[in-house]
Order: structure tokens, then sequence, then C-alpha cells
């Protein structure tokens, strides 16, 4: 499940896994998978200490919110609109609670959720950007404090609101945490 979270511009935005059977993450109007995420976190722990690394990737940019969908009548099924309603008329909530866990397999799905995707979005270059200086992240349009932008990493280590399927995470997800936990970089100080 997406969690909000607090950004420098644009007050309290939406960010997270919104389907457990894909790795596909959103940030606001942004949609992006897991693997590329850690990706960049993994190029931004490699930068230098005080450096301001600035990396582009392309995304997909939903411009109009109606039609990324509506998260809870999916989640329900009472109401597949917009891309993630075709998420979930093809992955729908699990029957039982227990069930509720993101699935580490997930990047098995991409070429579904591309398919997907397509059809409500328009490919975007954003650029991750962090600058020691003004303290400050940037994903695209959003910015971020140091703080927030690492829970938006632990939130993708810990594999969201529901958790990772018996603890096991991607491979990539384990990536990014080594190059993390050996940055020297000011982003990561601090992080737990």
């Amino acid at each position: 499940m997406p969690l909000a979270f607090r950004s420098i511009n644009r007050g309290e935005i939406a960010f997270g896994f919104f389907n457990i059977e894909t790795d596909m993450l959103l940030l606001d109007q942004y949609f992006f998978f897991a693997g590329e995420y850690c990706d960049f976190i993994g190029m931004l722990a490699e930068a230098g200490e005080d450096s301001i690394p600035e990396f582009t990737c392309t995304i997909d940019f939903i411009r109009d919110r109606k039609s990324i969908g509506d998260l809870m009548g999916a989640i329900h099924g009472v109401r597949y609109s917009g891309f993630i309603g075709d998420v979930y008329r093809r992955f729908p909530f699990p029957d039982r609670q227990e069930d509720f866990k993101q699935k580490p397999e997930g990047f098995k799905k991409r070429q579904v959720l591309e398919e997907l995707i397509d059809s409500y979005s328009e490919k975007t270059e954003i650029s991750f950007r962090a600058d020691a200086a003004l303290a400050k992240v940037q994903i695209g349009e959003l910015l971020f404090t140091k703080n927030i932008f690492q829970e938006l990493i632990l939130y993708v280590w810990l594999g969201g609101a529901p958790r990772w399927k018996d603890g096991k995470r991607p491979e990539y997800v384990l990536e990014m945490k080594e190059k993390v936990e050996h940055s020297k970089n000011w982003l990561f100080k601090g992080m737990q």
C-alpha cells in the first residue's frame, strides 16, 4: 500500500507499491519499477561524500489523476477505474488478509504492467538529484528532505505496508542495501 510522505514543495504525496503481485512503485503521478528505483539509490550511494550526484531516468507519468484510478475501490473489488483498476482486474487483492504480503517475484510481471500502463501514461525523463548544500533530494519535480528521502528508501527495504512475503527481498533490494550501508555520501549518514 502506498503511504503518505511529506514533500518540500507539494505537501503530502503518495509513494509505494500499489499491488502485491507487481514491483511497480508510484510516486504521486510518477510510475516506475522498484528495480530501477533501487539502482538509482545505489548510484546515489556510490557518489562521493560531498558530491551533487544527478542521474536521469525515463518513467511513466500519468498526467490526468483520474486516469491513475481508485486504489481503495480496486482493493475492495467495487470500482476498477484507470490504470490501477486495470492492474487489480488482472491481479486482484487476496481473499485472505494473511496473504496480503508484497511478493518478491513481482518483477516477473513487468511486461504485463508495461503493456497496461502504456495507454494511460507518457514516457517522461526525470532526474534524481541530491544536493548537500541545499540539504534536499529531487526526484523529478518533487523535493524531499534527507530524512523523508531516507524513509522512502526504508519503505522499499521493508516491502511497503504489508512487508515482503516471508521476509524475502528481491536481489535488487539487497544490492541497494549493501551500497547504502557502505556509502560515504551525506545523504545516507545516520540512516538506520
